[in-house]
């Protein structure tokens, strides 16, 4: 209910809801005012004054309905343009329909319209004809990509004949005609250039020397670097691919590809991240995790949370978060600041800290929130006003918490009513989502960065390890010491002074290694060592898919941690050679026992992705590499939490089949005491 902000008096007020053939309706009752307000003597009570302004009207908003009904329900029963359901409509049709069939719709209803089978009165068929006009405006403005389909363009080409013969020489005839020889001589650009770029990209792989010296660089030059990478892929990203019905079900790279380029570069900065820091010599290592840092805390303050997470998540990886004596050596204060940083991320309270950040400072100029125990981030900002004043900012967010929110909502509400009718109310609830990004898209382009092709190539040229290869150097390293830890405390400062420091926050989950690896060595998309395309089974989470048209939830960090929708499950068909046989899968959560962990009385969820063909002991497996435990997976054990009770899964159960999903896919693992395979009572 909302309320008018003079009075207190309620204007919107649920009615309820109106069926039709083919439709269903949620109706308002709004109060409005039907002149303008006028106090006089005459009018001495509130309340006179209050019943002779107001009136109360009757509002319909569609809540379900045909895909006829949608395309109707673009125009007011008075032929207005309902500009607030175009937007939302245009926004996420293609979760129910191709961009043709709402074209056709569209020629369709204009040609009802002129041939008035509708015997509408002639003073109300030009009104709804405009609307479909207006609507045509709005699509082929808003949402070019839409007609682009080379080499024929089809759906241009049919709305440019329909414009031809219905409205030739209008606006819209002109604007097709100019966007059809636009999109054709594109094509025609891109076939004459594609082998110049080609031979382009190979001579700069092959470049044998590197144009900086890491980790002695200027963090604040490599920041704005990265934002500028950043910014040219938010620039570019298709706000409406980021739906759940969209890039999560269809991991064909052509569904999604500005998605695909956005997580590609996060995870290409996560995995020079962990690259930079394995492969230094032990004495810079120390250095090189300080420096990454430091470059964190610029993009802190450039307000770039996409490489900012990246860096995070990169030194927050097992390979990386495991070496303690390398950590041991970072000055305390760059700890600490890494704690800061790493708070921003928080999985609490569904990540409320980051979101709190991006309505702060969407579209401010400068950074200035931190939190109250933040004090190194506190005086960093504030000593912004003065070194920034030449630099124009804007906001990158961290893309992750909205796919997170947008495929949780895909998967909790369902796209049909049990009538077969659109869920349009689903529609509504993604819009939100997606205004926001296009929102936070609008922000970046704030950000002036002259562009440094140095930089690039020295990002280029570094040698990237996938999971498994950084992991099993990392334990040369630093050999396990066979002692079950989570890696969630490290030994922080020198000599009698040492102090165990907890990190307060939780370790990525595992990157997955699904954007191109390739360096300038000539190594494979799957990492140093990669005989054959599939991984080894019990490596499956590591890396998910070798290739960037098949993309896995568990890249871009996105588990659902801290979400209230703990039982969302998640089934699909995904095209990816590490699963051998049907690729259906469920989205779980998994917890250690604290009696076998050091967990600080924290409660770490990691959330992992379970294939139909998963035994126990390898999703066993899985859920110790993400929890960094070297030990033998027959060790333990792992139940299903129930409200109840814990069902304990058999070593040999199908897991994905055994699971109970009437409940929350929440499990336990859990060390065994006796050989019999008993738990041990609390």
């Amino acid at each position: 209910m909302n309320f008018d902000a003079e009075t207190s008096q309620p204007t919107w007020k649920l009615w309820g809801e109106e069926r039709e053939e083919g439709a269903v309706y949620t109706i308002y009752l709004k109060k409005v005012r039907y002149q303008n307000p006028t106090k006089t003597l005459l009018l001495e009570s509130d309340d006179e004054r209050s019943h002779l302004e107001w009136e109360t009207i009757r509002v319909k908003f569609i809540k379900a309905g045909t895909i006829e009904k949608l395309v109707n329900s673009l125009a007011s029963d008075d032929g207005e343009l309902e500009s607030t359901f175009v937007n939302i409509f245009l926004a996420t049709y293609r979760t129910f329909a191709s961009p043709h069939h709402v074209l056709s719709l569209l020629i369709e209803r204009y040609e009802y319209l002129v041939n008035n089978k509708e015997a509408l009165s002639e003073s109300m068929i030009d009104p709804h004809k405009k609307t479909v006009v207006s609507a045509l405006h709005v699509w082929l403005d808003s949402y070019p990509e839409d007609f682009r389909d080379p080499p024929l363009h089809t759906c241009l080409r049919c709305l440019h004949s329909f414009t031809f013969t219905y409205l030739p020489k209008t606006e819209l005839h002109i604007k097709a005609t100019y966007r059809l020889e636009r999109f054709l001589k594109e094509c025609k650009q891109l076939d004459t250039t594609t082998f110049i770029s080609d031979d382009f990209d190979l001579v700069i792989a092959n470049s044998p020397h590197s144009p900086y010296n890491f980790p002695n660089i200027a963090e604040r030059h490599f920041a704005e670097q990265l934002t500028r990478m950043d910014r040219d892929v938010l620039r570019s990203m298709v706000a409406h691919q980021c739906l759940g019905a969209v890039w999560s079900k269809n991991k064909r790279a052509g569904s999604a590809p500005t998605v695909l380029a956005t997580i590609d570069q996060f995870n290409a900065v996560s995995l020079r991240v962990i690259s930079t820091v394995i492969l230094a010599i032990n004495s810079d290592r120390p250095h090189v995790i300080e420096t990454w840092i430091d470059i964190a805390q610029e993009l802190r303050v450039l307000k770039n949370f996409s490489s900012l997470k990246a860096i995070i998540s990169g030194l927050q990886s097992n390979s990386v978060f495991r070496l303690k004596k390398t950590w041991h050596s970072v000055p305390r204060d760059k700890v600490e600041l890494f704690q800061e940083l790493a708070r921003i991320f928080s999985e609490d309270n569904n990540q409320w800290a980051q979101r709190k950040l991006l309505i702060r400072e969407g579209t401010a100029k400068f950074a200035d929130t931190f939190g109250h125990n933040d004090r190194h981030l506190q005086k960093i900002i504030q000593k912004q006003q003065s070194t920034m004043s030449k630099l124009n900012i804007g906001t990158i967010p961290y893309l992750g918490t909205f796919l997170t929110d947008l495929t949780m909502i895909d998967a909790a509400t369902p796209d049909l009513l049990p009538d077969g009718l659109i869920n349009f109310d689903k529609k509504r609830k993604e819009f939100e989502v997606l205004a926001q990004i296009k929102l936070l898209q609008g922000a970046a382009n704030s950000y002036n960065i002259t562009e440094d092709s140095v930089f690039d190539q020295w990002f280029h040229s570094i040698l990237v390890l996938d999971d498994r290869e950084a992991f099993r150097i990392s334990c040369q390293i630093e050999p396990s010491d066979n002692i079950p830890s989570s890696c969630a405390n490290s030994i922080i400062g020198t000599g009698k002074k040492q102090k165990y420091i907890n990190y307060e926050h939780k370790k990525n989950d595992s990157i997955s290694s699904n954007c191109s690896s390739k360096s300038l060595y000539g190594l494979s998309d799957d990492g140093l060592h990669s005989p054959n395309n599939s991984l080894d089974k019990q490596d499956s989470l590591l890396d998910l898919s070798s290739s960037s048209s098949s993309y896995s939830l568990q890249s871009f960090d996105m588990s659902l941690n801290g979400s209230n929708n703990t039982n969302i499950l998640v089934k699909n068909n995904v095209n990816n050679s590490t699963f051998n046989t049907s690729s259906d899968f469920y989205i779980i959560r998994i917890t250690v026992d604290a009696d076998n962990v050091e967990t600080d009385g924290v409660v770490l969820y990691k959330s992992i992705m379970l294939s139909n063909n998963e035994r126990t002991p390898q999703v066993i497996r899985n859920a110790m590499l993400k929890f960094c435990i070297d030990d033998d997976p027959e060790n333990y054990t792992l139940s299903q939490v129930l409200p109840d009770k814990e069902m304990i899964l058999p070593m040999t159960a199908n897991v994905y089949y055994a699971v109970n999903t009437e409940y929350d896919l929440n499990f336990l693992l859990r060390k065994k005491t006796w050989k019999n395979n008993t738990i041990p009572k609390k």
